[in-house]
């Protein structure tokens, strides 16, 4: 058992086999191991659901379940929360939570067996020596514990989804009864070929997760438009906005629309701008700066607060000097920067950061121009004669999906250099934080069609399975693999699991997944993607070109 901490669930994890002093995230120790313990206790409160014969659950408040472990879920994606204080509140809670549900198990009758998921009880003082046990190494065999992980980081991303959607007042119970199933059986089944299914189904449930949240999105916000988006900067002073929930960016724009600062998104917030009933705030003014990684250097320029609504946190440095004007909400934390609570109505008051916002120069501007969004899957429909007639014509020849993530990488550097080496005939389709590779490079369109179109956010990547299957629809295929679509997706964190487990399941084959393969994919596992999906990893430029028939 390792002394310090074992984490491998993101693309960037030390040497591609596993972050064991400190994480390549900058998540300490002690945080990554209170990660682990809450994780094993959400899987408690899994199988206790599972006991009970009165599904999904015994207690009378099940939507406050469903809430508490999404939430817990998601605080432990890469890069959301840092606060070892706010995990170790979570631990408190799940025990609570866990026992909760087993007295009220045998008030029923039922028996409650003697397991350690289920009975023990420890004090704060124990949670560190107990998390040393229960982490991801806690399972010797290499390939149930790479089936585990892949089902596990496929539920924190499809937790996140859920999360955003609730708060938008859209909560399915089916989805969320299968995270508990899925958590309880991560404890009480060891065998290859069910969990092999598990991870699967998981990618089914995604789907469904992800066709959630774009309702959730689209019925609030109304269908993406394709938008030009401003990258310069006002001489107004400014908040900055990142993250992905919108909800909190409607709330913060309505509290400040008549304050004199302006609205700025950043990273993975930028398609709030491609929503009709956000856009109509004239004080959204644009989107500063690039990817989360980049967001040392650009937090320092922008000069105003800045708002981290989920995960994405790089942690400052001891040279930085914006932390006394960074704030949190939902899932993520960091020690010492301010955590906004909503009320129980779903309210939050934004009023410290507006008038703090007053105080501080506008944003310096680090570079000119715009940027097109808004290609969801309704825009796309809408275009989807054009789109036909140039595939008809060969003025469309391929369609290549770069969705994922991006990071700090320099083997990143492949995803520009392969976009840029694109034939003319060839379409980006992107969604996530990736496309900052080369959203920004001068790739023209053809017949009026961007040669970039972005769907979105990692959150909308359901919009490129949408726009696949309508192609296949209106091509008469019997098989999505037949479009001339290629996928060559980089890969990040956990929501870009979920997405690749829900491209599996609508039977996507052949996918290219990089820059490293993940690390919790045992070579066994491995060659079961392999083999049945096509998985590969990514090679040169020019290789990959070759082999994807892009050449």
């Amino acid at each position: 058992m390792e002394k310090n901490m074992f984490c491998y669930q993101c693309q960037e994890t030390a040497n591609g086999i596993g972050c064991k002093l400190i994480g390549v995230c900058g998540k300490k120790p002690e945080v990554a191991k209170a990660q682990d313990l809450l994780i094993y206790l959400l899987k408690g409160i899994g199988v206790a659901v599972s006991l009970c014969k009165s599904k999904p659950c015994c207690c009378s408040k099940r939507a406050d379940v469903y809430n508490f472990v999404n939430d817990s879920l998601f605080c432990t994606i890469t890069n959301a929360n840092f606060d070892k204080e706010s995990i170790y509140k979570r631990i408190d809670e799940a025990i609570v939570l866990r026992n909760q549900l087993i007295s009220r198990i045998k008030e029923k009758g039922v028996a409650i067996p003697d397991i350690d998921v289920l009975t023990w009880n420890g004090n704060r003082t124990e949670y560190d020596e107990k998390a040393q046990t229960v982490g991801v190494l806690s399972c010797k065999n290499e390939d149930i514990r790479s089936l585990k992980e892949l089902t596990m980081y496929g539920l924190k991303g499809m937790a996140a989804y859920l999360e955003h959607a609730a708060r938008l007042g859209l909560v399915e119970t089916e989805i969320n009864d299968f995270i508990l199933y899925a958590l309880s059986e991560l404890v009480l089944n060891e065998d290859a070929t069910s969990l092999t299914a598990l991870a699967l189904t998981t990618g089914e449930w995604g789907v469904k997760a992800m066709a959630l949240l774009d309702k959730a999105n689209t019925t609030a916000y109304g269908n993406p438009e394709i938008t030009e988006v401003n990258i310069s900067v006002g001489n107004r002073p400014g908040i900055l906005v990142s993250g992905h929930d919108l909800n909190d960016i409607e709330q913060l724009l309505e509290q400040s629309k008549d304050s004199g600062i302006d609205i700025y998104t950043h990273g993975e917030m930028l398609p709030a701008h491609y929503y009709p009933r956000l856009k109509k705030y004239a004080h959204l003014r644009g989107n500063y700066g690039n990817a989360w990684w980049k967001q040392r250097e650009e937090f320092e320029t922008f000069n105003g607060p800045i708002l981290f609504t989920t995960n994405c946190i790089v942690p400052p440095t001891g040279k930085t000097t914006y932390s006394g004007r960074v704030y949190t909400t939902n899932s993520t934390g960091y020690p010492g920067w301010k955590h906004i609570v909503s009320d129980m109505n779903g309210k939050k008051d934004f009023s410290e950061i507006i008038a703090l916002a007053k105080t501080c120069k506008a944003p310096k501007e680090i570079e000119k121009g715009s940027i097109v969004g808004g290609f969801a899957h309704e825009q796309v429909f809408a275009l989807a004669d054009k789109v036909v007639e140039a595939v008809k014509n060969g003025d469309i020849r391929k369609f290549i999906v770069m969705a994922g993530c991006d990071g700090r990488m320099k083997s990143r550097d492949y995803y520009t250099e392969f976009a840029k080496s694109l034939p003319q005939d060839c379409v980006i389709l992107t969604a996530g934080c990736a496309k900052y590779r080369y959203n920004k490079l001068p790739l023209g369109d053809i017949n009026g069609i961007p040669r970039v179109l972005d769907a979105g956010q990692c959150n909308d990547s359901y919009s490129l399975a949408l726009i696949a299957l309508k192609l296949k629809e209106v091509f008469g295929l019997n098989d999505i693999n037949e479009l001339p679509i290629a996928y060559n997706i980089a890969w990040y964190e956990q929501k870009a699991v979920i997405v690749l487990l829900a491209l599996l399941s609508l039977g996507v084959k052949n996918i290219h997944l990089g820059p490293t393969l993940p690390a919790f994919l045992s070579p066994n596992v491995a060659k079961v993607l392999v083999d049945n999906f096509g998985i590969s990893g990514i090679n040169t430029v020019d290789e990959d070109l070759k082999r994807l028939g892009i050449l």
